[in-house]
C-alpha cells in the first residue's frame, strides 16, 4: 500500500472506500456539498490542514471544482495540495446511469491513474508504516465504552460533541478524525474527564 502523510479529502464514502484499498492514509469526506452546511466538518478539515496538510482529490466535474474552491475559502492555499485526475467518460459500476456530466468520479477511476495523479502532485509518501501502538483503535473505543456496548453510540456522540466533531462519523472516521486532534493518551484522558457524563448513560 502507498502510505501518505497528509490527510486526503474526497467527496463521498465510495471515493473513500476506493482509496482505502490501496492507500494507508487518513481519508476524510466532504459529504459532497454537505460541507457547505457543516461547521464542525469545516473545523475538522481546517485543523487537519494545520497539523498534516490536505490533499484534495475531488471529481473532475463542476461539483468537484466548486468543492475545491470552497475549501480554499477557509483554508490557506499553502496547506493544500490539489490532485487533479484526468477526465474519463463512463459510468461507475454501482450506478444505473452515468452522472449528468458523463465524467467518471474518483471511485470509477483505475488505481494506477489515481496513484500517478497523487505522485505527480508531490504528496508526502512514507517509507515506514505508521506506529500502530500509538494510534487509537476500535479496541480502545470498546475499553472506553464507546463501541460494542449498550448505549455506546450515545456515549460516543457525547464525546464527539465535546470535540466539535460531526456525530454521523463512522467508527473508522472517528478514529481518523480523533487522531488529528489528540494523541491516543490525550483522547483517553479527555474521555476520563467526561466519565461522569458518560456513566449517566448506563
Amino acid at each position: 500500500m502507498l502510505r501518505i502523510d497528509e490527510v486526503i479529502v474526497v467527496e463521498g464514502k465510495y471515493d473513500r472506500i476506493k482509496l482505502s484499498r490501496f492507500l494507508d492514509a487518513t481519508i476524510l469526506e466532504t459529504s459532497g456539498f454537505g460541507i457547505f452546511h457543516d461547521s464542525s466538518l469545516r473545523e475538522l478539515l481546517a485543523e487537519a490542514a494545520k497539523k498534516r496538510g490536505l490533499v484534495v482529490l475531488t471529481d473532475s466535474d463542476n461539483a468537484g471544482f466548486q468543492i475545491r474552491r470552497y475549501l480554499r475559502s477557509f483554508i490557506d492555499d499553502s496547506l493544500i495540495k490539489n490532485v487533479y485526475v484526468p477526465v474519463e467518460y463512463g459510468k461507475e459500476k454501482r450506478k444505473k446511469t452515468a452522472s449528468s456530466s458523463g465524467i467518471l468520479g474518483v471511485e470509477g477511476l483505475r488505481e494506477e491513474t489515481i496513484i500517478k495523479a497523487l505522485l505527480d502532485s508531490g504528496v508526502s509518501v512514507l517509507t515506514e508504516p505508521k506506529d500502530s501502538k500509538d494510534r487509537l483503535s476500535v479496541l480502545d473505543l470498546y475499553r472506553l465504552g464507546l463501541s460494542g456496548r449498550n448505549n455506546s453510540r450515545k456515549k460516543l456522540n457525547i464525546i464527539l460533541k465535546h470535540l466539535g466533531l460531526p456525530e454521523q462519523l463512522s467508527t473508522k472516521e472517528v478514529l481518523e478524525a480523533v487522531s488529528l486532534l489528540k494523541t491516543k493518551d490525550g483522547f483517553i484522558s479527555f474521555c476520563e474527564e467526561h466519565a461522569g457524563e458518560l456513566s449517566a448513560m448506563d
